[in-house]
């Protein structure tokens, strides 16, 4: 479903193509690995103007959240969870725009194989550690070199080092349940974060829509289709390069799976489905022309990226908490060397260190993936050790308490 496009604006918010060289210089490795020659620009067309474009689905549903309590046709928070949960059948005499929301993304769509949605999953947990490596230096501290979705982060609140972490656990947790053993199916805890992911966007939508604290000339929507697409190709094609670079050998057969799995993420999303694609050369392209168009940084990168590097100190280690805080967060920072670069660590206010810690990841990557990974119980070994690790990483996030992503009103 495309998303209908915003009224009374401008083509294009004032951010699209905002740093052009900045955009060219930090897109160059990804412009070689998708082999792009020139620009679309009937794609940058389309990227610009859906900018001012929304889930249209998701925002019908909270307009009819925020009815007269008397108005039949009003959506009551607690029937949204009940039909999550246990079906719209559940909810007696639901609402038309609670049953139109779930007769969407109820209904599987017909290129679904799930078959290969559990291979992709296994294919991620494998990965262990470096998976979160890759989504929290390339991904999302990648992600805060350019201005509008970090500042929203901000104006939704994020800047200590605290909420920031228990944020980036919130992600995780998500990230975690999708990759979960038949957690896509309709039962599944993947599918039920994801359209309560779902809810949670159009309800920060509509918000900042309406309080007049978001300038939409200059960022476009609060949560529109562009940056949502482009969300969604890091946690897909940029999470595949980002592993390859740190040592880990990925098959055609895997990547083909990773993509199917996070496609269908983005279809439940509400990602428009032009915008979700099969290979990672296509997703690759697109997010090239994502790069082009980008405005510079905000402040609102830098304070974020120090809230997450600064915060790793203040994580509950266990006992040597001290020094195991200090050596994560030199750890990360060397990384960040490794894949941003001096100039963009500088640009986001970052100590500069030597990427020390990559040779030895990469090393250890490379005989996981390349020998224990070609076989079936290497294979099985990786992904009981990767199940450890990143819930292991969460306890430390979120301690004996319960990861609750993105708690939606009562």
């Amino acid at each position: 479903m495309v998303a209908q496009a915003a009224h009374d604006a401008p083509p294009y918010p004032s951010r699209f193509f905002g740093a052009p060289e900045r955009g060219r210089r930090i897109g160059r490795v990804l412009r070689l690995v998708a082999r792009v020659r020139s620009l679309d620009e009937d794609l940058i067309d389309r990227i610009g103007r859906r900018m001012y474009s929304r889930d249209e689905l998701g925002a019908q549903l909270v307009r009819a959240m925020r009815r007269d309590r008397a108005d039949g046709e009003r959506v009551r928070m607690a029937q949204f969870h009940q039909a999550l949960e246990h079906g719209i059948e559940s909810v007696p005499d639901a609402p038309e725009p609670l049953r139109k929301f779930f007769a969407e993304v109820d209904q599987v769509p017909d290129w679904v194989d799930f078959d290969l949605l559990e291979r992709g999953a296994r294919t991620v947990r494998r990965m262990g550690r470096t998976t979160g490596d890759v989504l929290l230096q390339l991904a999302l501290i990648g992600g805060y070199r350019f201005g509008g979705p970090a500042d929203l982060l901000v104006e939704t609140g994020g800047l200590t080092g605290s909420t920031a972490l228990r944020r980036l656990g919130e992600t995780k947790k998500w990230a975690v349940a999708v990759t979960q053993p038949g957690a896509m199916h309709r039962d599944g805890e993947g599918f039920k974060l994801t359209v309560h992911v779902r809810a949670m966007h159009a309800l920060v939508n509509d918000r900042f829509e309406r309080n007049g604290r978001w300038d939409v000339q200059r960022w476009g929507l609060p949560i529109n289709q562009t940056d949502q697409a482009s969300t969604l190709g890091l946690f897909n094609s940029t999470l595949l390069l980002g592993v390859r670079a740190l040592g880990w050998v990925v098959t055609g057969e895997e990547s083909r799976a990773v993509m199917h799995l996070w496609k269908y993420v983005g279809w439940l999303m509400g990602v428009d489905e032009d915008w979700l694609f099969d290979t990672e050369r296509e997703q690759n392209v697109f997010n090239y022309h994502i790069l082009r168009v980008q405005d510079g940084q905000t402040p609102a990168g830098a304070a974020l990226s120090s809230a997450l590097v600064e915060g790793q100190l203040d994580v509950d280690h266990g006992r040597f908490g001290g020094v195991i805080g200090r050596y994560t967060r030199l750890r990360l920072l060397s990384m960040l060397r490794y894949f941003l670069g001096k100039r963009d660590m500088r640009d986001l206010q970052l100590p500069v260190t030597p990427a020390w810690a990559v040779p030895g990841i990469v090393a250890a990557n490379s005989v996981k993936s390349g020998l224990l990974g070609r076989t079936r119980r290497g294979r099985r070994y990786l992904e009981r050790a990767g199940d450890r690790v990143v819930h292991r990483d969460l306890h430390k996030t979120f301690g004996n308490g319960s990861p609750e992503i993105g708690a939606l009103p009562a």
